[in-house]
């Protein structure tokens, strides 16, 4: 479904009527499917023992590397992850959101940057 479907839908109410947005209006709505990185390096954060904390996994919280409930409208399909420090320490959470090790960072980051290096080396030899 093309954007300009996708705003008819909407200035006419459809999607009002549907109790789950259709999956064809996610993308043209401006809605993300997939996490968008919200730094390139790690954050650095001391966590409380027994404290539950929320990782965000979508990229968009203006207060990373935890929730601020961004996700519910620009990315309703990525819910954070929710987890409780066991002891008092240091970590180090991922911010690329590429991590198989979510929240905490495993090195994804250096393959992020890679991949951008690469993309900045091909626009100059276009």
């Amino acid at each position: 479904m093309n954007a300009s479907i996708c705003l008819v839908a909407v200035r006419r109410g459809w999607t009002q009527r549907l109790r789950r947005p259709s999956p064809s209006l996610v993308p043209c709505c401006l809605q993300s499917t997939q996490p968008v990185a919200a730094a390139r390096l790690p954050y650095r954060v001391k966590l409380s023992a027994g404290k539950r904390y929320a990782w965000c996994a979508c990229g968009h919280s203006k207060k990373q590397p935890f929730c601020d409930g961004t996700h519910v409208s620009k990315a309703p399909t990525i819910q954070p992850l929710r987890f409780t420090a066991d002891k008092d320490k240091a970590v180090m959470l991922c911010a690329c959101k590429q991590t198989k090790g979510a929240p905490y960072c495993d090195g994804s980051h250096l393959k992020v940057i890679f991949q951008d290096l690469v993309k900045s080396i091909k626009g100059v030899f276009k």
